[in-house]
């Protein structure tokens, strides 16, 4: 069984915009950062906020709430108040259609 799971269209998720999916009840958040595919957990670390609701900028996403900003490539929180890293996931666009290997 692959661990690769196609998510979304690719062009759900153009350049500079993001995208939250879910996955077997796990909420993913999917950012697209100039034609390059990021995923990592859509729940922020300090409170139960959607970081799909928040605002993308370069290589961070930063939480609605409280301002935590989170590290696209790695989940690490940049700043106070979240201190509990991100799961991330590998993605891979083939065909036009997002995939994610939810494999940890």
């Amino acid at each position: 069984m692959s661990p690769w799971v196609e998510v979304a269209e690719a062009a759900a998720c153009p350049p500079g915009k993001m995208l939250r999916v879910s996955i077997d009840q796990r909420r993913i958040l999917i950012a697209n950062v100039a034609g390059v595919y990021y995923a990592l957990d859509d729940t922020c670390t300090h409170e139960d906020a959607s970081l799909a609701t928040g605002c993308l900028h370069e290589t961070w996403v930063k939480c609605p709430l409280h301002g935590s900003r989170f590290d696209l490539k790695t989940g690490v929180p940049l700043e106070d108040p979240a201190t509990e890293v991100l799961c991330t996931y590998a993605v891979r666009v083939e065909a036009g259609r997002i995939a994610l290997n939810l494999s940890l």
